[in-house]
């Protein structure tokens, strides 16, 4: 109900009539001696206090699946679904299809489902036990998380900019011309670079697509700055420099509890771990 924002067709999702699922709901609510609706809200919205049991009723689903999933798949991993969030193209065409590819090798018989998201949509899956894990990027001290890869954000720019002489570029240089701001999942850390310079860059367009950005800084309309994973081998009429002062993005593997996962997840975890650069889990993110 709180997904699809109405009572009603909250209760066709499972299979009720809005009349048995409005009797389920005061049901709910005469046994547990509060109320979880605020039933004077124009949609479908919980009280705080139905928000908190949310909350709890998530996990103890949570736990109801990692049972039943442990009881079907087995000690040999036979069978079973693992989902994995994913925050975009670093991610999920530079990271995860290594990791996916070396799984599948090993354990043929998961099935593993790749839910792409920006960063904090994939956090709050997580968070929510929509997924089992998620690509991320640190910090994230809520979570148990393997370091996967570091990443560096770099200057795009256009063939002609006379900027590509140096072979490195001081940011209060780049932030002289046009600035398109990338919408992606990388934005905050970009703000925070141009914040920590105490620069502000002059944006003209902010979008959310790299390709998009690419083909912008192509045709001249700007610079740019992104993260490196997330660039192409190749892109006509563009040219990438590092950043002075240079800054870096950890990208992680990341669950809620480490010692919750179901098999498929504790199977996937585990492999994470062996390929890790840094060989451990790190504390705390």
């Amino acid at each position: 109900m709180t997904e699809a924002r109405s009572m009603a067709a909250g209760g066709s999702r499972i299979g009720m009539s809005a009349s048995a699922t409005s009797h389920a709901l005061r049901a709910l609510e005469a046994n547990l001696g509060v109320v979880v609706v605020d039933r004077h809200a124009k949609d479908f919205e919980l009280t705080d206090v139905g928000n908190r049991v949310l909350q709890h009723a998530l996990d103890v689903f949570t736990s109801l699946k990692t049972i039943e999933q442990e009881g079907k798949a087995a000690a040999e991993l036979k069978t079973g679904v693992l989902r994995i969030g994913s925050f975009g193209i670093s991610s999920s065409v530079r990271i995860l299809p290594m990791l996916v590819d070396r799984f599948r090798a090993q354990y043929p018989g998961i099935e593993i489902c790749i839910l792409e998201d920006p960063d904090q949509g994939v956090e709050q899956a997580l968070t929510e036990g929509r997924i089992d894990l998620g690509v991320v990027v640190l910090p994230k001290p809520q979570f148990d998380t393997i370091l996967l890869a570091v990443d560096e954000l770099v200057a795009v720019l256009p063939a002609s900019n006379p900027l590509t002489r140096h072979e490195r570029i001081e940011l209060r240089d780049l932030a002289k011309f046009p600035f398109i701001m990338t919408q992606a999942g990388s934005q905050e850390l970009v703000r925070k670079l141009f914040d920590r310079c105490g620069l502000v860059p002059r944006i003209t367009h902010e979008l959310s697509q790299l390709w998009s950005i690419l083909d912008f800084v192509s045709r001249g309309q700007g610079v740019s700055v992104v993260a490196s994973l997330a660039l192409p081998d190749s892109f006509p009429g563009i040219v990438t420099r590092p950043i002075l002062p240079r800054a870096q993005r950890r990208i992680c593997l990341a669950c809620r509890d480490e010692a919750r996962l179901a098999l498929p997840g504790r199977a996937f975890w585990r492999m994470a771990r062996s390929v890790s650069p840094s060989g451990r889990k790190l504390a705390g993110g």
